[in-house]
């Protein structure tokens, strides 16, 4: 491994994100690309944090360049959101991918990618869900069981990060990208799980760190973030550099009701399948709040975060048939100076000015606008709002050792 990549949202940046770049380098990496979340997450909501403030987070505590993850695909599902992230880490001339699993072993997410890439386990799939599986990670692990019975394949996707994990092997294997995987065991607490002071430093989820903040500001996130990321945070906070949750709902429910003006207004939205724009226009007219429409539209069959997902598409616009399969460009974000001659290697276009990446061709700009939307909304949405506009004048984030 000599130039290592890491997919994340750093939403927001802590400890167990600069363990993973410590391990990066422990392991032999000499740079380290990171293509992180611009805009939108794959929870389907703003980040905490506009990308500046991470972006210098992750540069401050190991990283060498950071690249935008596209809104679009931030904001996707886990086979999308990895694909996108393998592609664009490949175009930088990354090696290796270096990602946290529940289940840190090489062979077994590649033997579990492989199953799910096989045209029986589509077939079998298939008859989960014709049968009425409960959702679709059920119908998922039925199927790898009916293929794999006794195995422990079914088993690993019962994990989050596991999930991701296989996610990003199978778009290895797929786009036949020469990276090579290597999973980390993650450390600490677990999405959505309490605090952990255990492994020999203070470990939190990053959303569990968001609820923190919520709670007491920034300064509550000190026990586990790194230094120079909280010194960022404390800026950002005394600057109103930060989402106003409440804000934010508000906002969404206001587009999906300004595009209730005519007939099915959510029929092109991307992800809508069984009904689901009925579903989405009745929960829009009905509901007062955001959570009221999550709630309205969640299932056993529709979990909250597709629902989180359909909806920002829906109050922003994204259509399936709008934007490419696959990010076109690679947009740096911030990088550190010596490492700034591997974008001479990029098999992408590649520019820290979304202006000019926009004018490179159709595909560009579509990807540009649907990234502009996300941006702005993200802007109006601040404790102190933004202009419209400003992912096209942010100043690039160049640091020297």
């Amino acid at each position: 491994m000599r130039f290592a990549g890491i997919i994340a949202e750093y939403d927001p940046f802590h400890n167990g994100h600069a363990w993973q770049l410590a391990q990066a380098r422990a392991l032999g990496a000499q740079r380290v690309a990171v293509a992180m979340s611009c805009g939108l997450t794959q929870r389907g909501a703003l980040p905490l944090l506009p990308e500046s403030v991470r972006v210098r987070a992750a540069l401050e505590c190991g990283a060498d360049l950071v690249f935008a993850l596209p809104a679009p695909w931030a904001c996707a599902g886990a086979e999308a959101f990895a694909r996108a992230g393998v592609h664009l880490l490949a175009a930088t001339g990354c090696d290796a991918l270096v990602f946290g699993a529940e289940t840190p072993d090489t062979a077994l997410l590649l033997e579990t990618a492989r199953v799910l890439n096989s045209a029986a386990y589509r077939a079998a799939l298939k008859q989960q869900l014709a049968a009425g599986a409960r959702s679709f990670a059920a119908a998922r692990q039925g199927a790898v069981e009916a293929l794999c019975p006794g195995t422990a394949l079914a088993a690993l996707l019962d994990q989050p990060n596991n999930n991701l994990a296989v996610e990003y092997c199978r778009a290895i294997l797929e786009l036949q990208l020469p990276l090579t995987p290597v999973p980390l065991p993650r450390m600490g607490a677990n999405h959505g799980q309490a605090l952990d002071q255990g492994s020999g430093g203070q470990f939190a989820s990053a959303s569990a760190l968001r609820a923190l903040w919520a709670e007491g500001g920034a300064k509550a996130l000190a026990p586990y973030v790194p230094a120079p990321a909280l010194e960022e945070y404390l800026q950002a906070e005394q600057a109103g550099a930060y989402t106003e949750m409440a804000a934010a709902g508000r906002c969404q429910l206001a587009l999906l009701r300004a595009a209730c003006t005519g007939p099915q207004p959510f029929a092109a939205v991307r992800g809508v399948s069984e009904g689901l724009e009925h579903r989405l226009e009745q929960a829009v007219r009905q509901s007062t709040t955001l959570p009221e429409l999550l709630e309205a539209m969640t299932t056993a069959r529709y979990p909250r975060a597709r629902m989180r997902r359909l909806a920002m598409d829906a109050a922003l616009g994204y259509t399936a048939d709008a934007l490419p399969p696959l990010p076109p460009y690679l947009h740096l974000l911030g990088g550190r100076k010596e490492a700034l001659p591997l974008l001479g290697q990029a098999a992408l276009p590649a520019s820290h000015s979304l202006a000019r990446l926009a004018r490179v061709d159709e595909d560009c700009g579509r990807v540009a606008a649907a990234q502009a939307a996300a941006s702005d909304f993200g802007a109006l949405c601040r404790q102190v709002p933004g202009p419209m506009g400003g992912v096209y004048r942010e100043k690039n984030i160049f640091l020297t050792n």
